[in-house]
């Protein structure tokens, strides 16, 4: 069975194609056979003016045009759309889905932060780990921050904060709002065991590539915080030059670490594992499971 998940994001879009076949004992095994990201940076736009320009609407018409060329190719059977925070904002949002669906066929929902916090939560990464600790999934996105608190088997606490890496950058969070989120982390991040962190995003990701760490050992906030003040020294293009990142990465990538390192703090956690999960393999899960029941 071929399946595609498509996760509209504040700074990019994704297409995931993967085959799902069951392995000798019945289980699901997830086989990705192609990601694409087109760097739409759709919240450049929303958070500063409200909607979505028309020169974005047009590469967002096109990206999806593309989108639904590669799921004929590949011959994906099920797939679901969904758009986040920009989407969510922009009050041109529903009229773009409207132009989507006539031009590529593409149906697009614009999901709740609540939903996309448990998408980021349907990988399941946590089952598989020390039941010796309690984890929390930090998702750091352009236009919201999702975290899912999880502990002795159970999804504890959710919650969608409109913090996002382009919101940073464009000086549109305000005090109240990282007062908001610290109370909440305060309040609802509490466990008698260690809590553990989870990360996902685009930028936690480069970090981890960056670190050197090896597969399945956990990056420590001292690393990140290092990072973040390396990082912080630079501009945007020297960023790129030294690195070698893309632009629509050099300057989202310190405010999103400004948020790790933040969560992180309020919430006592010293070390992140980055299995590089994304809302898009979450997606693929949610499928999978809808079309089972």
């Amino acid at each position: 069975m071929r399946l595609a998940a498509i996760d509209i994001g504040s700074n990019a879009a994704r297409l995931l194609i993967n085959e799902v076949k069951k392995d000798s004992r019945g289980k699901p095994e997830f086989t990705k056979l192609n990601l694409l990201r087109i760097p739409l940076r759709l919240g450049m736009d929303v958070f500063t003016r409200g909607k979505i320009g028309e020169e974005r609407e047009q590469m967002m018409l096109d990206s999806m045009q593309i989108f639904s060329d590669l799921m004929r190719i590949y011959k994906v059977e099920h797939y679901r759309a969904c758009a986040t925070s920009a989407m969510r904002d922009a009050t041109n949002g529903r009229e773009i889905i409207t132009a989507v669906k006539k031009n590529s066929g593409i149906n697009i929902e614009i999901i709740s932060g609540d939903e996309e916090a448990t998408l980021i939560y349907e990988n399941h990464i946590a089952e598989g780990m020390d039941k010796n600790y309690a984890y929390l999934y930090i998702d750091v996105g352009g236009g919201s921050t999702e975290l899912t608190f999880y502990e002795n088997g159970k999804l504890k606490y959710k919650h969608s904060f409109n913090i996002g890496s382009i919101r940073l950058l464009n000086n549109l969070v305000t005090d109240d709002q990282w007062k908001e989120m610290k109370e909440e982390i305060r309040k609802n991040i509490n466990s008698k065991k260690p809590v553990m962190a989870i990360g996902s995003g685009g930028n936690i990701n480069k970090v981890f590539s960056m670190s050197k760490t090896k597969e399945g050992k956990p990056l420590t906030a001292t690393a990140i915080k290092k990072c973040y003040k390396e990082m912080s020294l630079l501009s945007v293009q020297e960023r790129i030059s030294k690195y070698g990142f893309r632009e629509d990465r050099a300057d989202v990538l310190v405010p999103a670490l400004q948020i790790f390192i933040n969560v992180m703090q309020w919430s006592e956690t010293q070390k992140i594992f980055v299995p590089k999960i994304s809302v898009a393999d979450g997606l693929i899960r949610s499928i999978y499971k809808n079309i089972k029941k």
